[in-house]
């Protein structure tokens, strides 16, 4: 029995028949040449003999009594994976656009919470002959890094299916329902042992919130640097209440050109990333006369996940980036967003501390349902002030290519999740020198044919960036800015 963190189970206390709370993948697989067999069995039977390596496939939820605390992870060894792998097939001839739309469905769906929460596709019928796998997984149990961790368990990295060992024989009785007095003395050990790291933590947490006031206090006052935004980002089409119905897209950029665009022009990938959308979203809006005067703002995940650590749990804060739509010169707006990016992560870095500290609240279950149900139902999130306008997030994925069931992963597109004041979520996640984006909204908010058209404005702010100028280099190979910042 596995109490969940107050950040783990605010995923489960959010989600609303509007706003499923799951993260996904879509991946693309070669089968390999004069392939003959049935591809949903073979994955079907090697997930079978795996599922034992990860925890977050066979594990489901127990609520608290009363809703008084947390839930717990308790073990379910009767998994049914004729329901968690389910096979479909596209209609003739199979496009990219049509699986980009089945892919939008499945994940408007929730999943069933009597369940481990997890549910797989295989997906035939492409007209280039590729099969595709589409997983997704609840958010309180497992988040981007975490995710990746997963991949390493489910898939190879060859060809050659690896043999695992078997699950080893359970003894003595697991209880399958847990008894209220059990289920309440380990809310209360919960909670007790959460307090007392609180009272040690005490003395780091002043250190470092002085210390990140620090790097805020520089950072504004730097000469000739934007400072820091720290108020309200304007309104705009994508700070509404949202449906559960959904759009998606991908594109896919080959990641070495894109490392070696941002040393050339003074960034890194992830400002690269931040650049693309600031440009692409900026005309987007634009055309249709709904862009504010004042900078848009992007709320990203940032991973307070150490080294090493592969526990399936979220580990995660959110930090704002300027992407400085306000500046028509692009050189200066990447330069602005560049300052922006490096300033938070400073920021994230003193905090991390205290960062992602749990902090058990009596009720906070059936309190934080209302609060998500209500905002929701009072279409609140149009009328509010907007913290950030779009969400976009940068996840380190596996650098060399893997394989399933004998096939090999040629694309691994990230799906993700929109919210209320938030409908456009753009995950991106490097895989085998690829960038694999996934642009996951809501439908209403922007159409399946609106989410190709902004697919295209990214490409065309890649071809703008990559005509900039080359930033003179410093000594040591650094661009002549992030010298002069480090000098400060």
């Amino acid at each position: 029995m596995d109490q969940l963190s107050g950040m783990d189970a605010s995923f489960l206390h959010l989600e609303t028949p509007e706003t499923p709370m799951h993260v996904g993948s879509l991946m693309l697989f070669e089968l390999p040449d004069g392939y003959q067999g049935d591809y949903y069995e073979e994955v079907k039977a090697m997930l079978g003999k795996r599922l034992h390596l990860a925890s977050v496939l066979c594990r489901k939820l127990a609520q608290m009594p009363f809703e008084l605390a947390e839930p717990v992870w308790i073990e379910d060894d009767d998994i049914d994976l004729d329901y968690h792998v389910r096979s479909v097939t596209l209609r003739r001839p199979g496009t990219m656009a049509q699986l980009e739309q089945l892919i939008a469905r499945l994940h408007s769906t929730l999943l069933d919470r009597s369940r481990p929460l997890w549910e797989m596709y295989v997906i035939e019928g492409l007209e280039n002959g590729q099969v595709a796998f589409y997983s997704k997984a609840h958010h309180s149990g497992v988040d981007g890094k975490a995710g990746v961790e997963l991949a390493k368990v489910l898939y190879d990295v060859s060809p050659q299916m690896r043999e695992v060992p078997p699950p080893r024989r359970k003894r003595g009785g697991v209880s399958y329902q847990l008894g209220v007095t059990e289920l309440l003395q380990a809310a209360v050990a919960n909670s007790a042992e959460q307090y007392r790291k609180l009272a040690d933590l005490l003395p780091t947490a002043a250190k470092a919130l002085t210390a990140a006031a620090t790097v805020v206090a520089n950072q504004r006052t730097t000469g000739g640097e934007r400072s820091l935004n720290l108020g309200l980002a304007p309104r705009t089409i994508f700070n509404d209440s949202i449906t559960n119905q959904r759009s998606y897209t991908t594109l896919s950029l080959p990641l070495a050109d894109i490392k070696q665009l941002g040393k050339r022009v003074g960034g890194t990938v992830n400002t690269i990333v931040m650049a693309v959308c600031s440009v692409a979203l900026d005309r987007f809006l634009k055309e249709r006369d709904l862009l504010p005067k004042e900078t848009l703002i992007a709320v990203v995940p940032v991973s307070l996940r150490t080294e090493g650590d592969s526990a399936m749990n979220n580990q995660v804060s959110i930090v704002r980036v300027d992407l400085a739509t306000d500046i028509k010169d692009i050189p200066a707006r990447f330069k602005a967003i560049h300052a922006s990016s490096e300033a938070a992560k400073a920021v994230v870095r003193e905090l991390k501390p205290v960062l992602g500290v749990n902090v058990p609240i009596t009720g906070s279950p059936w309190l934080m349902t209302g609060l998500a149900s209500l905002l929701g139902r009072s279409n609140f999130a149009s009328r509010a002030p907007a913290a950030g306008n779009v969400l976009i997030s940068n996840v380190p994925g596996p650098p060399t290519p893997l394989y399933m069931a004998g096939a090999r992963m040629v694309h691994y597109h990230p799906v993700s999740i929109p919210y209320h004041g938030s409908a456009l979520n753009i995950t991106v996640q490097s895989y085998a020198g690829l960038l694999e984006f996934g642009l996951t909204a809501c439908r209403r908010v922007l159409s399946q044919e609106e989410s190709y058209e902004l697919v295209e404005h990214l490409r065309a702010a890649l071809r703008e960036i990559e005509a900039l100028p080359p930033v003179e280099q410093a000594p040591g190979g650094a661009s002549g800015a992030d010298a002069s910042r480090r000098s400060a």
